[in-house]
């Protein structure tokens, strides 16, 4: 019978907090539960779920997050009539020339942007982000992809995507499991997968270089048409004076820039349509004509290679497309299909009828095809909304590119840096300090480097029908493996958007000599860094599970006398995944001591909750030695991270009393009645019974041991002692026997990442004065 002892009176108040406390929680949780399997009482169900109230606070939610999406995600897509038809460069066109165009723009953006990301990829979210990290996520969450030890277990506490939730429990066939097993058994085919993803997401990365500079210059262009004493130069110098402003806007967050932008935006969705609908009744009534495939037949028919030549141009039409998956960390799914399918597709669709209406009575005007179908009387106010709207359209990928980074950052394929949340309401909508400034220069360069619109409509192209490529391989395994889809079913998607977008991939390949070399090269250099630091990150916890220290291990070292305890508590953070890693070994046997109270923490993000209460943030363990404990704390995307001073502390023994609590609850302590040691708490306030001997209910008790109490009462000692906080510090080196390849990735390209990436001192706050840095050589 374990020995049990009476608690003074002093901790008999805060251990009944502790049980008050977890009696809410357990309460809660009990009506969560009866809610779920329909049991819980009428009354309070009806209290609880306002259901006529939520459905009009949800409709109308939906329609203003729908507004914000037009200053956010369709700028690029809703501008690109700007540069479509200059892009195009078409010679001696007629009217089935331009009647075979118009059929390819609306097919085109009938395929890519309404049927496939409007009705079919924007479902394959990951915990609501979107982009190509968000697919290979998925993949690697179900099947043994890519995982780590950090990342190869599943969190059970995350909100399911609504695939999971939807699909975890159908079974693929036999084809899928083929695919499925091939992919986690061939390196080969995994490292394939690893770096087309890359490709994937630094190609994005480029087109938010390339979307501000010719969505601004494109826009700026125009006034050239009515003036044409202004030089170019001037334009240019324009141009990088909006483009800097535009950068310097992203501080002030999503929302804030939504606001300003959204009214921009549906001003020039609202116009143009107006515009097209005025050219369609009075150049060419019957446009619509041309919706017929037969006129692609017809235009590839006479045009032949020349026809092909031209898809890079007619490409730029869904420019902006990519954005409104990589954009779902920022808005909802609903609110982006209704924007769209409501204002912006009908919207490209009347303006692409009216300028190709127009060009078919002016042919010759295709070069200034957008400036020259507006009616002079309205040229000039139309000239200052298309040059806001420019700007509006940089927006959509810029945020896009925010999100990008955030996602690689969490799956360790980036370094980390400084990431601010501008939002309460959403957790997606963040500003990359950093980030926003290389492109600035990198958007000022290319607006300097080329001087025209048609060079960077070449290197425009060829990012943006990369990353849709990708994105259509992604997805068809994303269908097979995770979805479990009918094989036919998703053959016929990849065959239909493969060869779409294969075509298109053709003709801009072509281009790469007249500025289509500088996204590859954009490519190239970011791939080069996410590879580097995700090849040194999954290294660095290769060498810390193979040296990992055992608990008997740590117990023999602590068992040496020349070991000392030394008064105290002391925070040693570690990360995920590996429960002893050999800084600890390292650390002991170099100062040989180690604090009374030794708290192995890790933080960890919570990215669905805006705040995580001080009462469930920590998760407390026991460990094997004494003294030495596990704890996890748990913040949300908006918390203040806080592990310093005295109130850090007390949650952590709060939560140990806790969880002997809870333990005790679990184990259901006898009641050892008339023993005078003894003292009970009635488990009344756990809201549990326990049968007795005849079958009836009757109140349990709780009973706290004497080694317990003795526990609490050095947690109590070691917290007035005070606190120190130890970080380690991992430097990779490699041997001799390293290959060049491993000398160049992680030797310099590693090592220079990682000495100057955010520390983790920055993200914690932690006072220099209490702070101990631990630096360990890994030799790989």
């Amino acid at each position: 019978m374990p020995e049990v002892t009476q608690l003074r009176k002093e901790d008999q108040s805060g251990i009944f907090e502790i049980i008050s406390s977890s009696a809410s929680e357990l309460k809660n949780e009990e009506f969560q539960q009866q809610l779920q399997f329909g049991i819980a009482p009428a009354d309070k169900i009806k209290a609880r779920s306002p259901l006529n109230h939520k459905k009009a606070s949800s409709r109308w939610r939906t329609f203003l997050c729908a507004y914000q999406t037009l200053g956010v995600v369709f700028g690029g897509l809703a501008t690109s009539p700007l540069y479509v038809y200059p892009g195009i460069r078409v010679t001696s066109p007629d009217e089935n020339d331009y009647l075979g165009i118009l059929s390819i723009i609306f097919w085109t953006l009938t395929s890519i942007g309404l049927v496939k990301y409007s009705l079919i990829v924007m479902h394959a979210d990951n915990q609501g982000e979107g982009g190509t990290f968000a697919l290979y996520s998925l993949l690697c969450q179900h099947a043994n992809i890519g995982k780590t030890a950090s990342h190869g277990k599943q969190d059970k506490k995350r909100v399911p995507s609504d695939i999971t939730t939807a699909m975890a429990n159908q079974k693929g066939s036999g084809v899928q499991a083929l695919i499925k097993s091939t992919l986690e058994g061939s390196r080969t085919a995994q490292t394939l997968l690893h770096a087309v993803t890359i490709v994937g997401a630094c190609m994005l990365i480029g087109d938010g270089i390339f979307t501000p500079s010719i969505s601004v210059l494109s826009a700026l262009v125009g006034i050239k048409t009515n003036v044409s004493s202004i030089s170019q130069s001037l334009v240019i110098w324009c141009s990088a004076v909006i483009l800097f402003f535009l950068f310097i806007l992203q501080r002030f967050g999503t929302k804030r820039v939504s606001f300003l932008f959204s009214p921009v935006m549906a001003a020039w969705l609202v116009t143009t349509a107006i515009i097209g609908t005025y050219n369609i009744v009075v150049h060419y009534p019957t446009i619509f004509k041309a919706i017929a495939p037969n006129y692609i037949v017809t235009f590839f028919w006479k045009n032949g290679k020349q026809g092909w030549f031209m898809l890079g141009g007619t490409l730029l039409c869904v420019t902006g497309a990519e954005a409104m998956f990589a954009d779902l960390g920022h808005f909802d799914r609903i609110s982006i299909k209704v924007a769209f399918m409501s204002m912006v597709y009908p919207s490209l669709v009347l303006t692409y009828a009216g300028q190709t209406a127009y060009l078919i009575k002016h042919p010759q005007d295709h070069v200034q095809g957008f400036y020259k179908f507006i009616p002079s009387s309205i040229f000039w106010p139309m000239l200052v909304i298309s040059t806001l709207s420019a700007i509006v359209a940089s927006q959509s990928i810029v945020s896009a590119t925010f999100s990008l980074i955030k996602q690689s950052i969490a799956l360790d394929f980036f370094p980390r840096i400084k990431l601010i949340h501008t939002s309460r309401d959403k957790e997606g909508q963040i500003y990359i300090p950093g980030i926003n400034y290389i492109l600035l220069i990198l958007c000022l360069a290319v607006v300097f480097l080329f001087q025209d619109g048609t060079q960077i409509s070449n290197a425009f192209g060829v990012a943006v029908i990369m990353v849709m490529f990708i994105t259509t391989g992604l997805f068809t395994l994303v269908m097979l493996l995770v979805l479990h889809t009918p094989l036919p079913v998703a053959l016929i998607f990849f065959t239909y958007f493969g060869l779409l977008e294969g075509l298109y991939v053709s003709a801009v390949l072509i281009k790469i000599a007249q500025g289509g070399w500088l996204p590859f090269s954009v490519a190239i250099i970011l791939s080069t860094i996410m590879f580097s630091w995700n090849y040194g990150r999954r290294k660095t916890r290769e060498y810390e599970m193979e040296h990992e220290m055992s608990f008997d291990n740590l117990d023999h070292t602590l068992s040496d006398s020349s070991i000392q305890r030394v008064p105290g508590f002391c925070f040693f953070c570690i990360e995920a995944g590996c429960c002893l890693p050999p800084i600890i070994s390292h650390y002991i046997n170099n100062m040989r001591s180690l604090h009374k109270v030794t708290i192995l923490t890790t933080i960890r993000y919570v990215p669905e909750l805006e705040y995580v209460p001080k009462e469930k943030r920590l998760l407390v363990e026991r460990i094997w030695c004494r003294g030495v404990y596990s704890c996890e704390a748990q913040y949300g995307y908006k918390d203040m991270i806080d592990v310093e001073g005295e109130d850090f502390m007390s949650r952590f023994v709060e939560s140990f009393g806790q969880n002997i609590i809870r333990m005790k609850q679990q184990e259901q302590y006898a009641v050892y009645a008339g023993e005078e040691e003894e003292h009970c708490f009635p488990s009344e306030f756990l809201g549990t019974k326990i049968p007795d001997s005849e079958g009836k209910s009757s109140p349990a008790t709780l009973a706290i041991t004497r080694n317990e109490e003795r526990e609490l009462e050095e947690l109590e000692n070691a917290k007035m002692a005070g606190a120190r906080y130890v970080l380690p510090k991992v430097l990779l080196k490699t041997s001799k026997e390293s290959g060049w390849l491993n000398r160049i990735f992680l030797g310099q390209l590693y090592s220079f990442m990682e000495h100057n990436s955010r520390s983790t001192t920055a993200v914690l706050q932690v006072p220099y004065a209490k702070l101990v840095e631990v630096g360990m050589t890994y030799e790989i």
